[in-house]
């Protein structure tokens, strides 16, 4: 029987600088049911809000101004909703949860995701921890019930 010989070389990158890509942290979101949702460059608690719904912008196209950020959103594509705010309309391409359906969030631009320059994020929607209710589930419940200036429509 042959002699079977084997050589293996230990590698360590303790020494090595790191690179962009390494040193920029991921941070990992979850719906409420616990499923995976959103890993991205950033806190979203760092993005800023839409002041129409409050909800959490992330760019998803690179422009001259602002680099897009870098992000993989885990859920599925629903109906098109047709809001009705005091300006106007507006259309929503929603998207949501691939286990439990709830809505995570909305472009202005049919799918598939980062077809247009931005995506938005349902304030409350997600949570860092999975299987945790995050503080702003509930935040304007009351005052989306009450004001009433806003309907919505299945397109």
């Amino acid at each position: 029987m042959p002699k079977v010989v084997s050589r293996s070389a230990v590698s360590s990158s303790t020494d090595a600088r790191p690179t962009a890509s390494s040193a920029a942290a991921l941070r990992v979101y979850y719906c409420i049911c616990g499923e995976f949702i959103l890993v991205i460059d950033k806190t979203i608690a760092s993005l800023p809000r839409r002041q129409t719904d409050g909800a959490i912008i992330v760019r998803a196209q690179d422009t001259d101004e602002a680099k897009a950020h870098v992000f993989k959103l885990n859920a599925v594509a629903s109906e098109p909703i047709l809001l009705e705010r005091p300006g106007g309309h507006e259309r929503q391409f929603r998207f949501s949860c691939p286990r439990c359906t709830l809505p995570i969030g909305y472009q202005s631009t049919p799918p598939p995701l980062k077809s247009g320059p931005f995506v938005y994020l349902f304030s409350g929607a997600l949570s860092q921890v999975q299987g945790q209710v995050p503080g702003d589930a509930f935040d304007g419940e009351e005052a989306n019930t009450e004001e009433g200036n806003e309907s919505t429509t299945r397109v």
